[in-house]
């Protein structure tokens, strides 16, 4: 169900509001998307959305690979396995989750991501020194 962010058509105090304001129905620029998570899945599933004034954004929701910067300035990519912490929400980790902030279990050791998956489409992170 998708939020809608537009005008409340009563007041703080429970009043209705006069005619213009009631009468004016809502309006597509108002309503909001769902929020997509990125899940740890078997293959990297991207979606692109629509934005105002036609523009896209890429939206990741299954997550399998990412891109880990090391010291040394290299990057490669690695496999996810799953999610060992999360400090947004603890359930984030029971239901492998993927944000900024998360920490993941790959076979080059633990990486911190630094991107946001569900607005730049792509995965990235950092090696954790343990």
């Amino acid at each position: 169900m998708a939020k809608w962010h537009g005008i409340s058509r009563r007041k703080p105090t429970g009043g209705r509001l006069k005619r213009p304001n009631r009468y004016r129905g809502k309006r597509r620029t108002e309503v909001a998307s769902e929020e997509q998570l990125a899940y740890v899945g078997e293959s990297d599933v991207r979606k692109n959305y629509r934005k105002r004034a036609g523009s896209q954004t890429v939206r990741t929701l299954s997550v399998n690979q990412i891109n880990v910067n090391s010291k040394d300035g290299k990057t490669v990519r690695a496999t996810v396995k799953n999610v060992v912490g999360n400090d947004a929400d603890s359930n984030y980790v029971r239901r492998n989750i993927v944000t900024k902030g998360a920490v993941l279990e790959t076979d080059k050791g633990l990486v911190r991501v630094t991107s946001r998956p569900g607005m730049h489409g792509v995965v990235s992170g950092v090696l954790v020194e343990e």
